[in-house]
């Protein structure tokens, strides 16, 4: 097994203390010789000697760490309280070939505190976990195992008896994005004295502010899982009212309210977004210079904004109150008017704050206000089983409102609605659905033997003998144009397009997955030189701006607890990567020596790669993908502003490649990226599968 960095993630690839000494120490020396073998800093940076000692403690107190977690059986969040200090510190080391001054003292005063917390965890006394105030703590990520931090302001009055509010705030764009510095200064903003903090407001609830991977990613994909696992470290750790969680943020964090507040708008009591663009088109052109404009973009990605655009969404703001804020003079106030005119075009009260000749940043007085609706409608807390639900879709990742759930769809992509009643004896009657073909109704819906259902005016026949005092759920399925109950074991649903099982390439990487290399020959060398590169840009890509070592493994040490925990991402083609070729049966493609077959056409494959996502065969009852020769579909230049990170291609891509030139980076890296040589690619058709992971 072979990771791109360091191995101490958690144990979650079983790696032994022994093997985990052995390869950090190495990594260390040979970190510490590249840097020696160097150009010398600039006066007024970090010298050599000095960034070698740091290397030395970071070292000493990783293995420490380790050690100590080993030995106690330390809770997984407590060790991750102390990693986030240690991890800010390598990325920081390893990515800023120059550090100033004041870099230097955010790095020292990470290493003060993570020694601090370790020897806290040695006494037992973890006193960071009553403090009041400022607090940075951590997570193990599901993704990666790496870990994240996340910072929280607990008021003075927070009694841990008493179930409180909780507000999610989602922070704005940060000009350090991939750089290493980036996690120290996050962490700096919470790194208050573990002491009660005068400073504090003593509000009525408890602020958690997720750190999203740091970079431009809009919290999509895995910065939307980012959010969800920082909650759930919040709520294992504090006393948490889940009726009461409000997400709400400002910029970059008011997209990302937006978006994830509306289309999963179950999950929260309010939602606060503050001067947030809601579309890709209108944001790529607002006048702020420094923003790069669009290219003319393809049918498939003009296709996926359907899945990243929160406008679309715009009629889920009737299942949760929504109270929106932004000035008058600000840059992206287009964009509130354009969700001001989708609000009344949905039937739905738009419940505004419009501050008058307030910029991007909208003014005390208007945020107090805006937080006082919030409060008010937090105060009354989710209401889990509403008698209305009116919610629509585009994609079936995004497919449930509290009882209620889309499990298909006879088109991706196109607007989905389900308007939905629910009797006081769990009745529901149900308009006709529209692009809708299953549906899930769950507690407390249909619940009773006497209860009924009807679908555009028809009732639907239901079992007799069905179990009604369990949390499964009533399923029904258009069947040549009537509505009729099904199981949910039904084998025709495996092979379907499912809810966390529906693409498209980009989705895969918002759960646990693992990197398969190819270790074989490649049929051709020319496509075998483009997967190797393309793998080294997702790993270079991966550590910059999602803050983790890609998790890689030879085709050779993949376990069968791989095969049905991740999902697998195979690079290589038949000839280099054994599971490639295994997959190939059960996919509607040919790829041989000499072509590949796809879709009614052929293309000659010295020259010609097959990229996409499909259901794993391999993982038995659970869903899992795998994903052929693709990192995330967007890169360095897409990464650079949130509105560009949407997904360049579809659930698959023909890609005529050519031979990776060692003499060139790739384009847009940060300073210090790893040096990988650039990725020479063209896609020539890209597209999707239908419903039943079949072409059209």
């Amino acid at each position: 097994m072979r990771y791109f960095g360091s191995s101490i993630l958690g144990n979650l690839f079983c790696l032994s203390l022994n093997v985990f000494i052995i390869v950090i120490m190495q990594w260390s020396t040979d970190r510490c010789q590249a840097a020696a073998d160097a150009p010398g800093t600039l006066e007024g940076n970090l010298i050599e000697s000095e960034r070698q000692t740091l290397r030395k403690d970071l070292e000493d107190l990783q293995v420490e760490l380790l050690t100590l977690r080993q030995k106690l059986n330390l809770p997984e969040d407590h060790w991750a309280d102390a990693q986030v200090y240690l991890k800010a510190v390598q990325w920081e080391l390893d990515l800023e070939p120059q550090i100033d001054a004041p870099s230097l003292e955010l790095v020292r005063s990470a290493l003060t505190r993570a020694r601090e917390r370790i020897e806290q965890l040695r006494s037992g006394q973890v006193s960071w976990g009553q403090a009041k105030g400022r607090i940075a703590r951590g997570f193990v990520s599901s993704v990666d195992g790496s870990t994240q931090p996340y910072g929280l302001i607990i008021p003075p009055s927070y009694d841990p008896q008493m179930p409180i509010r909780l507000d999610i705030v989602l922070h704005g764009s940060d000009g350090a994005r991939a750089k290493g510095i980036g996690e120290l200064k996050f962490l700096h903003r919470f790194d208050a004295s573990e002491a009660n903090d005068p400073s504090i407001p003593d509000q009525d609830f408890i602020e958690v502010h997720p750190m999203g991977r740091l970079g431009e990613n809009a919290y999509r994909f895995e910065g939307e899982t980012d959010v969800d696992e920082a909650v759930a470290a919040v709520c294992r750790n504090y006393s948490i009212d889940r009726n009461r969680i409000v997400l709400r943020g400002s910029s970059l964090g008011g997209v990302g309210t937006w978006q994830l507040g509306l289309k999963r708008p179950d999950r929260y009591a309010a939602l606060g977004p503050s001067a947030g663009p809601v579309d890709t088109i209108e944001f790529a052109n607002s006048p702020w210079p420094h923003f790069v404009r669009l290219e003319p973009i393809t049918p498939w990605q003009q296709t996926m904004l359907h899945l990243v655009d929160a406008i679309d969404y715009t009629a889920n703001a009737g299942m949760v109150p929504t109270v929106a804020a932004m000035g008058d003079q600000d840059p992206y106030y287009s964009s509130h008017l354009l969700m001001q005119r989708a609000f009344e075009r949905e039937g739905v009260p738009f419940e505004e704050l419009v501050d008058r000749g307030a910029g991007h940043s909208i003014t005390a007085r208007v945020f107090q206000q805006q937080l006082r609706q919030i409060g008010e409608h937090a105060t009354k807390g989710i209401n889990r089983s509403p008698p209305h639900v009116r919610f629509v879709t585009w994609t079936l990742k995004f497919s449930r409102c509290h009882w209620l759930e889309i499990m298909g769809l006879a088109a991706h992509y196109q607007r989905a609605e389900v308007d939905a009643n629910l009797a006081n004896d769990g009745s529901v009657e149900i308009q006709v659905p529209v692009n809708v073909t299953r549906i899930a109704l769950y507690p407390p819906a249909l619940r009773s033997p006497s209860t009924s259902l009807t679908i555009g005016g028809k009732t639907v026949a239901l079992p007799p003998n069905r179990i009604t005092n369990t949390m499964i759920p009533v399923v029904v399925e258009s069947q040549d144009g009537e509505w009729v109950c099904c199981r949910e074991s039904d084998d025709a649903l495996k092979s379907r397009k499912r809810p966390g099982l529906q693409g498209p390439i980009d989705d895969a990487f918002a759960t646990r997955f693992l990197c398969v290399r190819g270790t074989g020959t490649a049929w051709n060398p020319a496509v075998g030189a483009w997967s190797e590169a393309n793998l080294r840009r997702f790993s270079d890509e991966w550590r910059r701006h999602y803050r983790g070592f890609l998790p890689i493994k030879d085709d050779c040490d993949v376990t069968d607890d791989d095969l049905a925990t991740s999902n697998l991402i195979l690079f290589g083609d038949p000839g280099s990567n054994p599971w490639i070729a295994r997959l190939l049966p059960q996919l509607p493609a040919e790829w041989s020596q000499d072509k590949i077959g796809f879709n009614g056409h052929e293309y000659p494959s010295d020259h010609h790669a097959l990229q996409l996502i499909y259901p794993s065969p391999w993982s038995g009852p659970r869903d899992r993908y795998v994903v052929l020769n693709s990192g995330h579909t967007y890169h360095d230049a897409e990464l650079r502003f949130s509105y560009m990170v949407f997904p360049r291609l579809g659930d698959w891509a023909i890609t005529r490649v050519n031979a990776p030139d060692p003499q060139e980076t790739s384009a847009g890296n940060d300073k210090g990226a790893i040096t990988i040589e650039a990725v020479k690619d063209t896609v020539l058709d890209s597209g999707f599968f239908n419903e039943e992971w079949d072409l059209p």
